[in-house]
């Protein structure tokens, strides 16, 4: 089904891996669409509780193929309307958790995508870098706006304009990622970090992820109305029962995502 991806559910987690080795996983409109497609399903598969993403290699994302993009005629702009615009939009819409195993260098496209994900963790040794400004164009995939928020207007700014390398511990002390960690042990850490995920309420997860999404663009109060609002939602699902009569019967809640 997939030429360019990696697709398969295990223990309630999806797991996507792209997988064009060869090219640092570096998107063209092959692989972008199988993504797109791939996290389509994450979203209306009720047996999907949480996903992962990771690549394939040595890297995890070199951005955009650019064999494609320097292609006579070749509209950029539709590029990025068509090929990470949705991609992105898909991540922050999913009402799932998507943590990111960043095994190694991400770029351009890459490094904001993994910036996109809600918990990302990165192997040691992986580089991120804004690599747009060696080739005069600027950072697509919500880089300005992920970005800036992150790190802050003065980072942000020199991490775009410098494309300096920046390794994954100091990721994590900018508040990039979540955390690294070592080489060995990023693919089974991430996949435990998921499978927990997976198993805990995730309707709720849902609706703090959708919550915090507006916060970046709502006032005070426009947030603490939505707040109200997606609590007393949250309030309604068989895991807010469950968890509240599991903390009565001193017991572990067996949450089932709904």
């Amino acid at each position: 089904m997939y030429q360019h991806i990696l697709f398969e559910t295990r223990n309630n987690v999806a797991h996507l891996t792209l997988n064009r080795p060869d090219a640092l996983n570096s998107f063209h409109t092959g692989m972008a669409k199988e993504v797109q497609a791939a996290l389509d399903i994450c979203a209306s598969d009720q047996g999907i509780r949480a996903v992962c993403l990771t690549g394939a290699g040595r890297g995890f994302c070199a951005g955009q193929d650019l064999a494609e993009a320097i292609e006579p005629g070749t509209d950029l702009a539709g590029i990025v309307r068509n090929t990470y615009n949705p991609i992105i939009l898909k991540i922050r819409r999913l009402e799932k958790p998507v943590v990111c195993a960043v095994n190694g260098v991400a770029a351009g496209a890459g490094a904001n995508i993994a910036f996109a994900c809600d918990i990302t963790l990165a192997a040691e040794s992986a580089p991120f870098i804004q690599s747009f400004a060696n080739i005069g164009l600027i950072p697509d995939s919500a880089g300005t706006y992920f970005l800036p928020r992150l790190v802050g207007l003065q980072k942000a700014t020199a991490m775009a304009m410098l494309a300096e390398k920046i390794k994954a511990g100091e990721a994590a002390d900018l508040g990039l990622i979540y955390k690294a960690v070592p080489d060995d042990l990023l693919i089974n850490e991430a996949t435990a970090l998921a499978e927990k995920l997976a198993g805990m309420p995730t309707r709720g997860l849902g609706l703090t992820k959708r919550a915090f999404l507006a916060g970046f663009n709502n006032t005070l109060e426009q947030q603490l109305e939505l707040e109200e609002q997606l609590q007393a939602e949250a309030g309604t699902t068989a895991d807010h029962k469950e968890g509240v009569q599991a903390f009565l019967e001193k017991r572990k809640p067996a949450f089932k995502g709904a």
